[in-house]
């Protein structure tokens, strides 16, 4: 897919034949992508077109997510590495570059979660928390915008959260940590917009994921969470797909340092 710019912007989109949604040619890189959120978007993007690079620390379960993927008929890249090591990330991503090629589109969805008091969470706890949500998106997007801003092109997607917008008890560093997200995401948009890069978040509401895992078995919290969101249950995975694919096609151009909720209108209502 041909790179947009203002002088084939008109062109391109009054061509009816062109599927703006289309990721052919297009190589992504997820991050923690061995299961949950990040598996599922290496599995649409990759259903959309895209040539997907998995990532995660742990070798073998990254070859296990290959395997599934490849049972399915989709070949992957796997690049382990851990993203909250500035030096490990541009070193990987460099070596790929060099050896295989580009890297068109980044999903930066490695992230964890820590529940506990704020009174009384450990500031190694804190410290971790941070380094896993909010450096690993530094590490990663300048690792890849590095390769990007030559190429004159480029799409970021930020895995934010709802907790971006809202808080509730117990979690206090996480929404600091997807309030960061958000922010950085704008940074990263004001700096690297006028190279041709598109830079957004994607900010899911509650999903049933791994990472949830307690609070979907909480019959009291997911009571809760249904009366709560207007469209009255979890999200399902493959809803998040759309956005993603949006955000990473010749279909979002113009869109650029925005948060996107997918979350069943949560933060919409009170």
């Amino acid at each position: 897919m041909q790179a947009l710019n203002p002088k084939n912007l008109q062109e391109f989109f009054l061509n009816t034949k062109t599927n703006i949604f289309d990721l052919s040619g297009k190589r992504a890189l997820i991050t923690g992508s061995s299961q949950g959120i990040g598996f599922m978007l290496a599995k649409g993007l990759s259903e959309a077109g895209a040539e997907v690079i998995l990532n995660g620390r742990n070798a073998e379960k990254l070859q296990q997510a290959a395997n599934e993927l490849s049972a399915l008929g989709i070949e992957t890249h796997q690049m382990p590495f851990d993203v909250t090591d500035h030096t490990a990330a541009a070193e990987a991503v460099n070596a790929f570059e060099a050896s295989t090629g580009s890297i068109d589109i980044l999903i930066n969805n490695a992230g964890m979660q820590h529940r506990g008091p704020l009174e009384e969470f450990g500031a190694a706890d804190f410290e971790r928390l941070m380094q896993t949500n909010v450096n690993s998106v530094f590490n990663v997007g300048q690792a890849v915008a590095k390769h990007m801003i030559p190429r004159g092109e480029g799409k970021i997607v930020n895995i934010a959260s709802v907790q971006t917008a809202l808080a509730r008890p117990g979690i206090a560093p996480y929404t600091a940590s997807k309030g960061a997200v958000a922010n950085l995401t704008k940074g990263m948009t004001t700096d690297w917009a006028k190279h041709g890069l598109q830079i957004n978040a994607l900010a899911p509401g509650y999903f049933d994921t791994p990472l949830n895992a307690a609070l979907v078995n909480d019959p009291e919290f997911s009571d809760w969470l249904c009366k709560r969101t207007p469209t009255g249950r979890w999200g399902q995975l493959e809803e998040l797909v759309g956005a993603c694919v949006f955000l990473s096609s010749s279909a979002s151009s113009f869109v650029n340092g925005q948060t996107i909720y997918v979350d069943g209108g949560i933060t919409a209502c009170i």
